[in-house]
């Protein structure tokens, strides 16, 4: 005897809301809908209080009746379909689980062949009334809709509402829409900047146009752009392209900051996979190597079809994808020569240590094995000093001497030169009109022309001796 056995929908709503989407991605999983149905603008518009409504308004081609009902059905596409290569989706999944993470009720108004068509799935009225009842809400309900309006005058184009936001608290939204923006930035720069071809588009939220974030810095004649390399695994092409960012004293402190990301260069390291244009995932190495602050300035941009989620176990959401074993073979086959060069950039000896012009006030010893910063006892300064003081000062100057090279503070060094090197500024210890007075005061000893040419040699009188 076989039994219809319906679900609990109460409990189901529970988990189908569940999938683990944050705000930002499940917005930017709404914007690949737009992108499909080849929208050249896309606005975003929100409410102060959060609870109240978010609306993403596109000017694509839209849909019919019939086609709004089925794209309100979950599962309304087969995985294994063929797609269109346009398309970023997947499951049919994308615009209800998205919508459903972040609220309780979804309108979708779309406009096609002159003719506008509304759907809604409400989840309060479905646990209500134990039944998937998909709504049709009267357009008199939005005749005060800035974004409605506008869908009004456009050809085509389709709507989406969030309405009963509950997953973001009124204190937190101010943050979560500056994420967002810095979100969407990033995942569709190369729509934005118009270098996917016939693709690019304008996107704006709350009317302040949305411009995309280039995480590789490609205009900065410093940056590193290795040569394109070229994978197939079951037939598949898969582009590989290196980037090694500039060294932080190539940049400005407002450029460093910019490309450190929300998250630091250090965990902003890794490949960065784009679907179809689409950035999925970045800051990952895929287990392929380990996160090293030597490799900071290293991001690999791994370019792969739509017709590929199944060897990248690409998920629902497209926030996490990982590539089969054949995949990752052959990524370590390319990635060997690519860290070494980016480490190269990162841990670049400083010139002030090479330049043989000058006489510097340290010195780097390399001994058994062992690398140590010691003072330059053949500085002309020090060298003065220790002829014109009495034996007992001078054991007192060398104590203090050895102290200042022995518990140099290397580890908070560190910790800022990874983390904030464009705020160190040592050499605004020592002012420009300070420097021309000590030099005179110096001048004025009894000096031999030898010690004075020394003296103009420092790194301390370098920049005087040049003017």
């Amino acid at each position: 005897m076989n039994e219809i056995v319906k679900p609990n929908l109460s409990n189901f709503i529970k988990s189908l809301r569940d999938f683990g989407y944050n705000f930002q991605i499940a917005l930017a999983d709404i914007i690949d809908n737009s992108i499909a149905a080849e929208s050249k603008n896309i606005l975003i518009e929100t409410e102060s209080d959060p609870s109240n409504k978010l609306s993403v308004l596109d000017d694509g081609f839209g849909m019919t009746e019939e086609e709004l009902i089925e794209a309100m059905r979950l599962g309304s596409k087969d995985p294994e379909d063929q797609r269109e290569k346009k398309d970023l989706g997947r499951f049919g999944l994308g615009l209800k689980t998205a919508s459903f993470s972040q609220c309780k009720s979804l309108t979708v108004i779309s406009k096609k062949n002159g003719e506008m068509y509304s759907r809604r799935w409400d989840l309060e009225l479905i646990i209500e009334k134990n039944e998937w009842l998909l709504i049709t809400p009267d357009f008199n309900e939005f005749e005060n809709d800035a974004l409605f309006k506008k869908l009004i005058s456009q050809k085509s184009g389709t709507l989406v509402i969030w309405e009963k936001i509950d997953t973001i608290h009124k204190n937190e939204y101010p943050e979560e829409i500056i994420l967002l923006r810095s979100h969407l930035a990033l995942v569709f720069h190369r729509f934005l900047e118009g270098n996917i071809k016939g693709r690019k588009f304008f996107m704006s939220l709350n009317n302040n146009e949305i411009k995309g974030f280039n995480p590789f810095n490609e205009n900065n004649l410093a940056t590193q752009t290795l040569p394109d390399q070229i994978i197939k695994v079951n037939n598949k092409r898969i582009k590989i392209t290196p980037y090694i960012l500039p060294h932080h004293s190539k940049l400005s402190n407002l450029e460093y900051d910019k490309y450190a990301t929300n998250d630091g260069y250090t965990k902003s390291q890794g490949f960065y996979l784009y679907r179809g244009g689409r950035l999925l995932i970045h800051g990952t190495w895929w287990g392929l190597n380990k996160i090293s602050d030597a490799h900071r300035l290293i991001r690999i941009r791994v370019d792969i079809s739509n017709d590929q989620d199944s060897i990248w176990n690409i998920d629902v959401k497209k926030s996490i994808a990982y590539p089969n074993s054949l995949i990752k073979n052959e990524l370590k086959k390319v990635l060997n020569n690519i860290l070494n060069r980016g480490q190269n950039v990162y841990s670049r000896r400083p010139q002030i240590l090479e330049d043989k012009s000058v006489f510097p006030f340290w010195n780097v010893t390399h001994t058994d094995g062992a690398v140590k910063f010691k003072l330059n006892q053949n500085h002309p300064i020090l060298d003065y000093l220790k002829k014109t003081i009495k034996k007992e000062e001078d054991f007192v100057l060398n104590t203090y001497l050895k102290g200042v090279e022995a518990y140099i503070p290397i580890t908070a060094i560190e910790a800022y030169v990874i983390t904030e090197p464009k705020k160190i500024n040592q050499k605004d210890l020592i002012k420009e009109h300070e420097k021309k007075e000590l030099l005179n005061s110096l001048l004025s000893l009894d000096l031999t022309k030898e010690q004075i040419e020394s003296l103009l040699k420092t790194e301390l009188f370098k920049e005087l001796r040049e003017e």
